[in-house]
């Protein structure tokens, strides 16, 4: 897969010989949201050589971690997919992304978010993904013109690109509900200040708040 070889029998050397090349853990995020075209991949990775992208998917399908599925129905380009070998590091993607964002609060200069950014790291936010059996709300959340959601039903936490389809509360939000998510601002300063804008039932949101966290650490920045 690569040149960049460890010179060891080991299985953590094995795996950064396969996911520890530039852009291949982000292309891995993008595909554990969703199966996506080439294009769709390209424009959610902004600054990602067409050649570098073409090179990764290649490789990543000769290890078995994604495949190609010819288009069926009205879909006429191939789509890319995680197989289920590479389905296997969802938790492992997820892990990475809950300890990186241990350390964030404010975006650096020229960052953006993405939808599978956004999707991903509310994923990571659910954890374990159990509720209350007797839960039933929908959330859509938007930043931006990227939206995606959270759904909590039937003692478990769905979560993915998109909106709810009966959403009972659509957050609008920049990236400081980043401190809602850490616990460092509560739901009702952050409704107060204009941190969040909120449509529907608005008496949602602090249990949203209050489910989806992912602590800031300040000795990780």
């Amino acid at each position: 897969m690569t040149n960049q070889h460890y010179g060891q029998f080991c299985g953590l050397a094995r795996a950064a010989e396969i996911v520890g090349q530039r852009w291949t853990l982000l292309i891995l995020r993008d595909l554990s949201v969703a199966a996506r075209r080439y294009s769709d991949l390209a424009s959610g990775l902004p600054g990602i050589p067409t050649n570098t992208l073409a090179s990764r998917l290649k490789d990543l399908e000769d290890e078995g971690i994604v495949a190609r599925v010819a288009p069926s129905g009205a879909e006429r380009s191939v789509v890319y997919e995680l197989t289920p070998r590479g389905d296997e590091l969802r938790p492992v993607l997820d892990a990475l992304s809950r300890w990186g964002a241990a350390g964030m609060r404010t975006p650096r200069d020229g960052e953006i978010v993405t939808t599978a950014s956004i999707t991903a790291a509310l994923r990571v936010a659910a954890g374990d993904g159990v509720v209350p059996q007797d839960w039933d709300s929908a959330y859509t959340v938007r930043v931006g013109d990227i939206e995606a959601h959270v759904v909590m039903r039937d003692g478990a936490i769905e979560v993915g690109q998109g909106p709810a389809e009966q959403p009972d509360l659509v957050i609008t939000a920049g990236p400081q509900i980043r401190d809602v998510m850490a616990g460092e601002l509560d739901a009702p300063t952050a409704v107060a200040t204009g941190v969040v804008q909120l449509e529907g039932d608005a008496s949602l949101f602090e249990r949203f708040a209050a489910t989806l966290r992912v602590p800031y650490s300040p000795n990780a920045a």
